[in-house]
């Protein structure tokens, strides 16, 4: 998640710092304010290009930093470590632009290239508009979406194991096919292989354990704490315990039960609740006994995940596929001996892993197929409801050549779409309207939230050429899409406005003849004025005041 945005010197900015939140936020200001400028820095601390014209007038250069938490995000934590850019749960892209247009990235403090952020930034940031940081535009993306959509986890790991095998086999089969000096020297190559992954020692199901381990190991000092923490305040704390506390309110409605039988019942319920506190005490006793700070272990396990990592980036495998990289390479180093007979076994086995691959790439066909019918119809619905009426949605997939088998299945994913009745559906890459292409990718983020990757999603323009009920219906969407992700909307309606968890408002003014712009995070009643301003009229009167607060109250009653 997005935590943070710093920008100093850049374009009309002296210097902002900004708190973002989990939710729905929306950015709001007067026409000329500057609200593009936040979604331009931060497109240059995701590897935008950069030139001189961005640096503040009179500024030697321009810097943007964005902190992300990245605790939650798996394949970020990897990406990060394998790169060796990894630093705790946070991580902070930051970005310098010179006024003779010289540029600079650096990634948790490390200098990093633009195609490191890029790469980085689209794991983290999902922006929705006219920008070439929108993820859905990918046809990998769009393939990943249906799938996270019709949850396919399982489907989508066998059909990369199988493919794995057969590539495996047919490797081995090209290696032992070539001439008898190629086939030596590949022979030497597996013999350190393997001799490398005999030194590792690595056992089936280590690796998971090893991570289990080291994550305890590593918040162990916290794990400590807790306990601590809790077995004071629940037992051992002898003068404001909670369970010195029940005992002396339980005393307490027992001198009185035989004036008021209630009293007795609830000094009953009491004297439960003391005896389960109790046992919650003595619970974490024994699992604070468990629990130790032991630094020589956590770095032998640091070290150990180290080196699966490093032979699962060497071999371009999982980490978690290490463990079976050896039986196969030893397999193959042994069949060098008899590679006639080899060649002969390999074409059996490649054959029976190909009809394996094939049955398990056709479950994920048929589910797709069963899935895309559904999600074209939710996109669809989910359109008309987003102003685009007589739209239309709908997932093609397309088989590969024959024999050209993949990790991601047997066809490849595009998503078409028609935004206006009597129009062909064209490939979404090719819809030309900024604010259409923010609403189809709207309509489509609602439905899969639950299952999104990328946790950050920033909408620009959706609410471009509509208002009225229409634009109530993009707000409720983006609320909703709140409740799943972190949203941040820039935005013109006061509709959409009113419906935000969070406000942010961008202003320009005049400091001594320059022009700054700046942003600020709005309270309820600032939230007021500026809803009002939206819904327009030169002056501010107290019927639209009142408008704009009903059109806020009324946001609080909206659920998911």
């Amino acid at each position: 998640m997005l935590n943070h945005i710093h920008i100093r010197d850049f374009a009309i900015v002296d210097e902002v710092d900004l708190d973002l939140y989990q939710g729905m936020s929306v950015l709001t200001g007067e026409t000329g304010a500057g609200k593009s400028i936040l979604l331009d820095a931060l497109g240059l601390a995701l590897g935008d290009r950069a030139d001189s014209d961005m640096v503040r007038h009179g500024a030697e250069r321009a810097e943007i930093s964005v902190d992300f938490d990245v605790a939650a995000m798996k394949d970020v934590e990897v990406w990060l470590q394998e790169r060796e850019l990894d630093s705790d749960v946070q991580c902070q892209l930051r970005r310098t632009i010179s006024k003779d247009g010289r540029s600079r990235g650096y990634i948790n403090g490390s200098p990093a290239t633009l195609a490191l952020m890029r790469e980085l930034g689209e794991q983290l940031v999902d922006i929705h508009g006219q920008h070439e940081h929108q993820s859905m535009m990918r046809k990998e993306n769009q393939r990943a979406l249906l799938d996270d959509y019709a949850q396919h986890q399982s489907l989508l790991r066998d059909v990369g194991q199988y493919y794995f095998k057969w590539s495996r086999l047919n490797e081995e089969y090209k290696n032992l096919s070539q001439a008898d000096e190629d086939r030596s020297a590949r022979q030497q190559l597996l013999s350190f292989q393997v001799k490398e992954l005999e030194t590792l020692g690595l056992e089936s199901g280590e690796f998971e354990k090893m991570e289990e381990e080291y994550a305890r190991l590593s918040n162990a000092s916290a794990l400590i704490e807790a306990c601590n923490f809790a077995s004071n305040a629940l037992y051992e704390n002898d003068e404001g315990s909670v369970h010195s506390q029940l005992g002396s309110i339980e005393s307490r409605l027992n001198q009185l039960r035989d004036f008021d039988p209630k009293l007795g019942e609830m000094a009953d319920l009491l004297n439960s609740a003391a005896i389960q506190v109790q046992e919650a005490a003595s619970e974490l006793g024994h699992h604070l006994d468990s629990l130790d700070l032991d630094p020589a272990r956590l770095q032998e396990l640091e070290q150990r995940i180290s080196s699966v990592h490093d032979l699962a980036r060497k071999h371009h495998i999982d980490p978690e596929s290490v463990h079976t990289l050896l039986d196969i390479l030893s397999e193959e180093l042994t069949g060098m001996e008899n590679a006639d007979q080899r060649l002969a076994q390999l074409e059996g086995e490649i054959s029976s892993a190909a009809q394996t691959y094939e049955a398990a790439a056709r479950k994920l066909t048929d589910s797709r197929t069963k899935a895309a019918g559904k999600l074209d119809k939710l996109v669809t619905q989910n359109m008309q409801e987003l102003g685009m009426k007589g739209g239309s949605f709908s997932i093609q997939l397309t088989p590969h050549e024959a024999n050209k088998y993949s990790a991601h299945g047997a066809e490849q994913v595009d998503f078409l779409v028609s935004a206006n009745p009597g129009q062909p559906e064209r490939l979404l890459s090719k819809v030309a309207s900024g604010g259409e292409l923010s609403r189809i990718s709207l309509a489509i983020q609602v439905i899969v939230a639950s299952n999104a990757r990328i946790p950050s999603l920033i909408f620009d323009e959706v609410d471009v050429g509509i208002g009225g009920g229409i634009a109530e219906i993009v707000g409720r969407k983006l609320r909703t899409l709140g409740q799943h992700a972190q949203v941040l909307c820039v935005t013109h309606q006061p509709q959409v406005a009113a419906l935000a968890h969070h406000h942010l408002q961008v202003s320009k003014q005049n400091n001594n003849g320059m022009t700054q712009t700046g942003v600020a995070l709005l309270n309820e009643g600032e939230r007021v004025v500026e809803v009002a301003r939206m819904l327009g009229g030169v002056e501010i009167t107290s019927q639209t005041l009142s408008h704009a607060k009903e059109m806020i109250d009324r946001s609080q009653e909206i659920t998911a």
